[in-house]
């Protein structure tokens, strides 16, 4: 099977089919705080006020995946518009730059290494396989070829050869994702073979279960992507540009919304990543709960640093950390939807 979309889009797409909305209705908040294993005792802690987590099936080793949710006393459309602006999944600490994408692509032209990122455009510049950075093959060919004139140049001019070929290699991914899904994201070089996101979150997209289970449709629609975009929902495409380890990466973001009045759900996919990890999936949504809105959080993250020798012990710290910063986001959430109704 070819490798096409990711566990985010599976819940969107099961929302709904191409151009029809989905028979099958929304879950009710019990149903799916039952799908995402929820027990009695953690149903007590959410109505409390407290954010519970949840297990999440991780697929390889390479990957982390954690669930947690909060009941938030705010309604579904101002929790969906927070999500859909990006505020759950990154702060104010990792920002540098957003740009929502057209098909164009010219937001993509924002990019550039500035004069503290010396050191990173450098090596950029002189980059091998690895997990350094995330490049393909043939992209750590083109840098090659750019590299001999440069052995004199001064720190301006490798600034600007290095912001011009990232912008060119995040630009072609761009492109590729949206001509070919999935299947279209070039696989990573590394030392002894290959890391390919693509291919890790085609098996996510596979192997997810819960909201699948109320909405089929949506896992073959988003496999299967591009494809026609659903009835009540919107898809957008986001640049951004995070500090990740305290380095400069350039990330893609495919997103999309599904609202209704029963549920809404946000897919997000990170389909290249600069360096650190290899990509990442959000499903996030909500559903009205009693005089507020349940909301999920649950991420899929894949990176080669937790595979290998300890590999249990690399997982529990990694996903111990992933829950803390996901929990971090959700007070924040729920900081800025309070301060929001002053």
């Amino acid at each position: 099977m070819s490798k096409k979309h990711s566990l985010l889009s599976m819940l969107f797409m099961g929302l709904i089919t191409i151009g029809i909305v989905c028979a099958q209705e929304a879950p009710t908040p019990q149903q799916a705080l039952k799908s995402f294993g929820v027990s009695a005792e953690q149903i007590r802690q959410l109505e409390s006020g407290e954010i519970i987590s949840y297990e999440v099936s991780e697929t390889s080793q390479k990957e982390l995946a954690i669930g947690v949710a909060m009941i938030l006393p705010a309604n579904l459309a101002k929790i969906i518009e927070y999500i859909k602006s990006g505020r759950l999944t990154t702060t104010k600490i990792d920002m540098i730059t957003t740009v929502v994408l057209d098909s164009s692509a010219k937001g993509l032209k924002k990019f550039a290494f500035t004069e503290k990122d010396v050191d990173e455009a450098k090596s950029f510049l002189n980059a091998e396989p690895g997990d350094e950075f995330n490049l393909s093959q043939q992209e750590l060919d083109s840098l090659k070829s750019a590299q001999a004139p440069l052995k004199t140049a001064d720190n301006k001019t490798l600034l600007t050869v290095a912001s011009q070929k990232y912008r060119e290699f995040l630009i072609q991914r761009f492109k590729s994702y949206r001509k070919g899904g999935l299947a279209g994201i070039a696989a990573y070089s590394r030392e002894n073979g290959i890391a390919d996101p693509g291919e890790e979150l085609h098996i996510d997209a596979l192997r997810s279960k819960g909201w699948t289970n109320y909405f089929p449709e949506l896992q073959q629609i988003w496999l299967n992507y591009p494809a026609a975009i659903p009835v009540n929902s919107v898809e957008q495409f986001v640049w951004m540009n995070c500090r990740v380890e305290d380095r400069p990466t350039a990330i893609l973001n495919h997103q999309i919304t599904f609202t209704n009045d029963q549920i809404g759900v946000i897919l997000s996919r990170e389909f290249y990543v600069g360096h650190s990890y290899n990509s990442s999936q959000v499903i996030a949504g909500g559903i009205p709960y009693d005089e507020g809105t349940l909301v999920f959080y649950t991420i899929h993250s894949s990176t080669d640093q937790v595979a290998g020798i300890g590999v249990k012990l690399k997982h529990l710290i990694g996903r111990d950390k992933m829950k803390e910063e996901m929990i971090k986001r959700l007070h924040q959430l729920n900081a800025d939807l309070i301060l929001n109704q002053h």
